[in-house]
């Protein structure tokens, strides 16, 4: 059992752009793509995992000090600080529900396709730290690993029944065919998308607003197009930052070159992914005939470089910034993870169709949530970062965007917090039930489709 977790543990140490790659190219061979597609669809993934995060850093360098520095020139003060989505997952990994979650999450999913409760399998182990992170913050809730992994076990059984929900709507509007995003920080939101697009739908007169991107491109040209739209958010940010011509500048060309270039690491991602999702497709149709369709489940990654989700992740930079100051309570300042604002779109756009209103002001009432969610989560977070040893300066509280305003872990972690016994109670009946929906609904779909 120690050899298990020790070599789950140097395995998921190495980082996403290792893991992935390893993971991608051993289920490639395994699929029948053949050593050599399978090794060089598994170093395209690696690469574009690497873009991604070259681009998003250019975002963390330039963007995040000058939201500071804005911040700084109106005098605004709070108290959390947002160490980033980095500082999290390593936070969640070094704890002691983070050493066993990798095994733990593998066997739930291969419980949950054997038992016909998922259509998804989930090869984006790097990402199980989502998880780890909620089942940590309920381990330091209730004194107890034993409910810290029960926390993880069912927030994880949560996030693929929604993975499976939303599967067809991230064909439709992302193009990935055949692939699932049971992503624990980007899928959470998918439920409160789904919620407020529907509120949306019931007022008059507002749910006949919408405008797109591509009719906004088609009326002004030129100007509507992303490296356009990034270089002008970028000198607005700047400006109002206070920053000198040159930096200014700087920025803007930056914040330009971030929304041309995202979307092509992601589609380097895809061109990585499609030799497997084929071979995933003959695999899955020999091996898992009964089962009907099934999705391979991937980061979420792989949508944010949809041309909605990317502009209107930027627009709301510097809208986050005023409402951190605006909101009375609020405490917890947007800094590193202002990167990460596009993963949060990535399901709320599908849901609301490529509705540039509607992703707008659910991206608001997202962040509002999240604001209020990291600050109440920050005393939790930084006595994980304690125990996993996380370098911090002292007598700072910590929080992060991703996924120190998480709603869905936040709901775990506040369940439990009331009564232990009666949180996880309640958390388990509500994984279980989705399970059986989400079991009952696989099967009506697979009998239509027969």
């Amino acid at each position: 059992m120690q050899f298990i977790l020790d070599f789950f543990s140097t395995l998921n140490s190495l980082g996403a752009v290792v893991v992935m790659p390893f993971i991608i190219a051993i289920m490639g061979i395994i699929m029948g793509t053949g050593v050599g597609k399978a090794i060089r669809a598994g170093l395209t993934v690696g690469v574009g995992f690497i873009g991604l995060n070259l681009v998003t850093g250019l975002m963390g360098t330039y963007l995040a000090p000058a939201v500071v520095q804005m911040c700084e020139r109106f005098g605004f003060s709070l108290n959390v600080i947002d160490v980033g989505w980095p500082a999290a997952a390593a936070i969640a990994f070094g704890t002691q529900v983070g050493s066993y979650i990798i095994p733990v999450c593998l066997l739930v999913n291969i419980v949950m396709i054997l038992t016909g409760t998922t259509q998804t399998i989930d090869v984006d182990i790097w990402d199980y730290w989502h998880f780890a992170f909620t089942g940590s913050l309920v381990a330091i809730a209730t004194d107890s690993i034993a409910f810290g992994l029960l926390a993880a076990i069912f927030n994880m059984m949560i996030i693929m029944v929604l993975g499976d929900l939303t599967a067809k709507d991230v064909e439709d509007s992302l193009g990935l065919p055949g692939v699932s995003l049971p992503h624990g920080f980007s899928t959470a939101y998918a439920p409160i998308a789904m919620l407020l697009n529907w509120i949306l739908d019931k007022i008059p007169g507002v749910n006949k607003i919408s405008f797109d991107l591509q009719s906004l491109q088609d009326k002004i040209g030129v100007f509507g197009e992303p490296i356009l739209v990034g270089t002008v958010i970028g000198l607005l940010i700047g400006i109002a930052g206070g920053l000198k011509y040159n930096e200014v500048l700087t920025l803007a060309i930056n914040m330009g070159a971030c929304l041309v270039l995202i979307p092509k690491m992601a589609a380097l991602l895809m061109e990585g992914l499609i030799p497997i999702s084929d071979a995933a497709s003959g695999f899955i149709e020999k091996h898992f005939s009964g089962h009907g369709q099934m999705y391979i489940g991937l980061d979420s990654a792989v949508g944010v470089g949809h041309p909605l989700t990317l502009s209107v992740a930027l627009l709301l930079v510097p809208i986050s910034v005023v409402l951190a100051v605006a909101l009375p309570g609020n405490q917890f300042m947007p800094f590193a993870d202002l990167a990460v604002i596009p993963w949060m779109f990535v399901l709320i756009t599908p849901v609301v169709k490529g509705n540039g209103f509607r992703a707008l002001v659910i991206g608001v009432a997202v962040l509002i949530a999240a604001f209020y969610i990291g600050t109440d989560l920050a005393p939790s977070i930084t006595i994980a970062a304690e125990q996993a040893k996380f370098d911090f300066t002292a007598g700072t509280q910590i929080s992060s965007i991703c996924d120190g305003g998480n709603p869905l872990t936040w709901a775990i972690y506040r369940l439990n917090k009331i009564s232990p016994i009666v949180g996880i109670a309640v958390v388990g009946a509500i994984a279980v039930a989705l399970a059986i929906f989400n079991r009952i609904r696989i099967k009506k779909v697979n009998a239509a489709a027969e």
